[in-house]
């Protein structure tokens, strides 16, 4: 919606364009442009400093006004992938450890951590979890284990200020799998505790549903259909996943959605 409102006082003409943001009903964002232009006497200091704030704040990069506003400082995109094969292997594995976080204003990624995992239970992968994930022999064999990795996040989270208390963050994955089931089964198998950060998460397939009136049963490929994507890389990469996961949101937030906790295991 483009509003004009016109009015004269003292001999001076104001003009204020009222934009509407576009992103729909559940954005009522609006932006505000002053165009002052004087017909007599000088335009009082007071005025002017409205225009010249104004006038700067569009001067501001776009994406710092691309977005509805979001509760969290920041967003942790997890997606693991995992040993597996035909049958069910038990237990699982964790081999592939990826998070990106992004900006919670902009979701602009800044920090990545990824590493591939050894296994310790089934130290050799099945040419069915290659062949899904792309995931070879070669890039597990010699790296971290999951109680080494756990503890390499939890470096890079302090490395990135996410310990500190008053930032808020939330970890965001493609269902409930990663953090309700395959950290908390691992964890208890090895005997480990789950740190308190993993115990929270926004299952993006329920945001999509919540956001688009529609879940998203075959995951990732209907999400990024739906909203008219371009998949990233390969699908059950564990990486390309969260990157994928990540442009998702972008678009949804965009349209004006604000994304929300959706799973707990405090």
């Amino acid at each position: 919606m483009v509003q004009f409102v016109s009015w004269n006082r003292s001999g001076q003409f104001f003009r204020i364009l009222y934009r509407g943001s576009g992103l729909g009903t559940s954005s009522k964002r609006t932006s505000t442009k002053l165009v002052a232009n004087r017909q007599s006497s000088s335009i009082p200091s007071q005025s002017l400093l409205i225009a010249n704030n104004m006038a700067s704040e569009q001067q501001q990069p776009s994406s710092k006004f691309s977005f509805h506003p979001q509760t969290y400082h920041n967003f942790l995109v997890l997606d693991f992938e995992a040993t597996c094969d035909e049958q069910l292997i038990n237990p699982q594995e964790i081999i592939e450890f990826p998070i990106l976080k992004l900006h919670g204003r902009t979701l602009e990624i800044e920090s990545t951590f990824h590493t591939y995992v050894q296994p310790i239970v089934h130290p050799k992968l099945t040419s069915f979890c290659t062949k899904l994930t792309g995931i070879e022999q070669s890039m597990v064999d010699g790296k971290p284990t999951l109680p080494e990795v756990l503890q390499m996040v939890d470096d890079w989270m302090r490395d990135n200020g996410l310990l500190d208390p008053k930032v808020n963050s939330i970890f965001v994955t493609c269902g409930d799998w990663d953090l309700k089931t395959m950290l908390p089964g691992q964890c208890q198998y090895l005997g480990l505790p789950v740190p308190d950060y993993f115990k929270k998460w926004i299952n993006l397939k329920k945001a999509y549903s919540f956001a688009m009136g529609k879940y998203p049963k075959n995951g990732l490929p209907f999400m990024i259909s739906g909203l008219n994507l371009q998949h990233i890389g390969k699908l059950h990469s564990g990486i390309d996943d969260c990157k994928n996961i990540a442009n998702i949101m972008k678009e949804l937030a965009r349209r004006g959605f604000t994304f929300k906790q959706t799973g707990s295991n405090l």
